[in-house]
């Protein structure tokens, strides 16, 4: 089973590469580069790993717990997941191109990604102070490792 430490290096590792590539995207030219690619393609990657982990390991047990709280909890976050994976999609579906971004409008570019970046911000803040306290009533010390 993941261990909390594993989550939260995943949500450090998640938050500092955005930053960096958000930093790196305000620039047009440097969009186009291969390390910019290549920093973005291990993030998306991270993302998706991250969540898939998630709802591998996490949610199984909480969707049929009897206390209706955590029942709820867990299903509130798994519909955000769905959704952010949703939009996720359509972003990448309008910007990457087999393992390589397609930047047609610049300033639109740097607007989608701010506002995705920002909703996975938001979902790892949420997840570290709303989710994980509710995992931990469910796993305990089987996450601590």
């Amino acid at each position: 089973m993941v261990s909390f430490k594993e989550l939260n290096e995943q949500n450090h590792k998640i938050a500092e590469r955005t930053k960096i590539i958000l930093y790196m995207i305000q620039d047009r030219a440097i969009c186009d580069t291969d390390v910019t690619c290549d920093l973005f393609f291990d993030l998306t990657d991270k993302i998706k790993k991250h969540m898939d982990i998630e709802e591998r390991e996490l949610y199984k047990d909480m969707l049929t717990h009897p206390d209706r709280n955590i029942k709820k909890t867990a299903e509130n976050f798994l519909s955000g997941s769905a959704e952010i994976k949703r939009v996720f999609k359509q972003y990448m579906k309008r910007w990457c191109h087999h393992k390589n971004l397609r930047i047609k409008n610049h300033a639109q570019f740097v607007t989608e990604t701010e506002d995705l970046f920002e909703l996975i911000q938001i979902r790892m803040i949420n997840e570290t102070e709303k989710f994980y306290p509710v995992v931990r009533s469910v796993y305990g010390e089987q996450m601590a490792a």
